[in-house]
């Protein structure tokens, strides 16, 4: 404790001290601010994110961030309201900075953009029709600080999506296109939860010779996409599953392509206290809504699953949550089904932390085959300044943790140090990590479960998503659940399906496996060579 009283003793010490910080805040580096200005040909005051990108080099058409580069493109942010035409904000590129403050930057050549994000959906999908951006700005031999800080006039609007063409023939096309049929259902669950009318929607794509035979069933398939999709891309899926019926490749079956996009991510159909409760939706109303229109197999043996990434680890827990609605989930490359490995880091682990092993070093993240090229420090971070939610690991938590005080998830782990929150993980656990989830309900669903299961992923997946399905395999073998699991060789996450140069061939055996459990006389194949699977 410091005397009652200073005497000379203890004066003079202090009085250093104040006069050194004095003499630190002067002396200090001041921040750089970078102007934006809302263009006049805009028209109307805009609202959203403003997001500033800059990366070394020149010649470049557009400058924005790279998931899987993350550190190679500096990114800041500032929210605005009601910025009106000709208006200028000034953003603090040192304050709300990734990977560093801007003025850390070493002097080079540079280009800079400017983006307004104005519906927040940038950390989920990029830019959006209606987003607001600038010319890129070229910076050559630019020295952080100099007064040389770029300028910007955000004065093009993004135009509407033009969707890839599809390569096949114009009698395919045609026929796909007029065979692919929007289904959009007011859900009552969902909208007593949000308070407000809230859809459910896929596209439904029926088989050739849907219409010539009046009387014939067809076993359905529930897909659904990835992080970063929206329903536009379920679409054009939907006509390739056409295609390849039309070719003879897959059996005849109904696709159902799901939209699981939200603004705060992918809800993966699960029941989410945060997202709402989606898996009830599907099952109570949206099915039973489908089997009214369209002649689909309603039968536990005529409804199967499949889905990649994100939409790999939905249909997962769509089948173990849902076992006597789902014949089989054919799931590739789904996200951690058992969070003693989640992308790496042991989630369940003392004093875990998701950006540091145990001895110091980064836990990877993206990796192209045994380069790594992200960390998961890198990845999350860069979506703090890309927006507060619609990134995935922002995703995760608004459908695996409880409900914080202030209304939103609770955050499973600390933006800034990357130590886990074990209040949120113990709830994860109890809820969402398949393996434990499985574990504990076996005497109830598992002879609903039994050989139902089938995950597929490739062993060097860019995601490191092979570690968590061995522990999930591991826990299955021990319960007898005669579940199926394929590691196909040095395929990664953007590979896994490609077989002699055709990037969806894994799709026709999965469809031959699922039509085998549907119709057991049928004796349907897939064309010869494409037996990837073993099973």
């Amino acid at each position: 404790m410091l005397p009652g009283r200073f005497s000379r003793t203890f004066a003079l010490p202090w009085l250093l001290l104040a006069a050194s910080l004095a003499a630190a805040q002067t002396t200090a580096t001041p921040h750089l601010f970078f102007r934006v200005t809302l263009g006049s040909s805009i028209g109307h005051a805009e609202s959203g994110r403003v997001l500033i990108f800059l990366e070394a080099g020149s010649g470049a058409k557009q400058v924005q961030a790279n998931e899987f580069h993350p550190s190679a493109t500096s990114i800041a942010a500032r929210e605005v309201t009601d910025l009106k035409p000709g208006e200028s904000v000034d953003v603090d590129v040192d304050q709300t900075a990734f990977p560093a403050p801007f003025s850390s930057l070493k002097p080079g050549t540079y280009e800079a953009q400017a983006v307004l994000d104005v519906e927040h959906t940038y950390a989920y999908d990029g830019l959006n029709p209606g987003d607001l951006e600038s010319e890129v700005v070229a910076l050559p031999s630019w020295t952080p600080g100099s007064g040389s800080e770029p300028e910007f006039v955000l004065n093009q609007v993004v135009p509407e999506r033009k969707m890839p063409d599809l390569k096949m023939p114009a009698d395919v096309l045609s026929a796909a296109d007029a065979s692919t049929r929007l289904a959009d259902l007011v859900s009552p669950t969902l909208t007593a939860f949000w308070g407000r009318p809230t859809h459910v929607r896929a596209w439904v794509v029926l088989p050739p010779g849907y219409a010539d035979h009046p009387h014939q069933r067809y076993p359905t398939v529930y897909w659904t996409h990835g992080f970063g999709a929206i329903l536009p891309y379920d679409r054009l899926s939907g006509m390739l599953m056409y295609q390849r019926m039309a070719e003879k490749k897959m059996p005849p079956m109904i696709w159902v392509m799901l939209d699981e996009s939200l603004p705060t991510g992918t809800h993966e159909f699960a029941d989410s206290v945060n997202d709402g409760p989606w898996g009830t939706a599907l099952t109570a109303e949206f099915i039973p809504w489908l089997e009214k229109q369209y002649r689909m197999d309603a039968r536990p043996s005529g409804r199967f699953l499949q889905g990649h990434s994100s939409g790999g680890w939905a249909t997962l827990q769509l089948q173990i949550n849902y076992p006597q609605v789902f014949g089989g989930t054919w799931s590739t490359s789904p996200d951690p089904s058992d969070f003693h490995n989640f992308t790496g880091p042991d989630l369940y682990a003392p004093h875990a932390n998701v950006y540091y092993r145990p001895d110091g070093t980064l836990y990877p993240l993206v990796r192209d085959h045994g380069h790594v090229i992200a960390s998961f420090k890198e990845f999350a971070q860069q979506e703090v300044v890309l927006g507060s939610y619609g990134g995935q690991m922002a995703s995760f938590e608004w459908v695996f943790s409880p409900r914080g005080p202030d209304g939103r998830p609770e955050q499973m782990f600390d933006r800034k140090t990357g130590d886990v929150n074990p209040a949120a993980v113990a709830y994860w656990h109890n809820h969402w990590d398949l393996a434990n989830v499985v574990k504990s309900t076996w005497p109830e669903r598992g002879r609903y479960l039994k050989g139902k299961i089938h995950l597929i992923v490739g062993t060097a997946d860019t995601f490191y998503l092979n570690e968590s399905a061995q522990l999930f395999q591991q826990v299955l073998e021990g319960l007898g659940a005669d579940a199926h699991f394929t590691y196909r060789p040095d395929r990664t996450h953007m590979n896994l399906y490609e077989e002699h140069g055709d990037r969806l061939a894994m799709m026709d055996e999965i469809a031959a496996q699922m039509y085998a459990v549907a119709r057991p006389k049928a004796h349907w194949k897939a064309p010869a060579g494409e037996d990837v699977l073993g099973q």
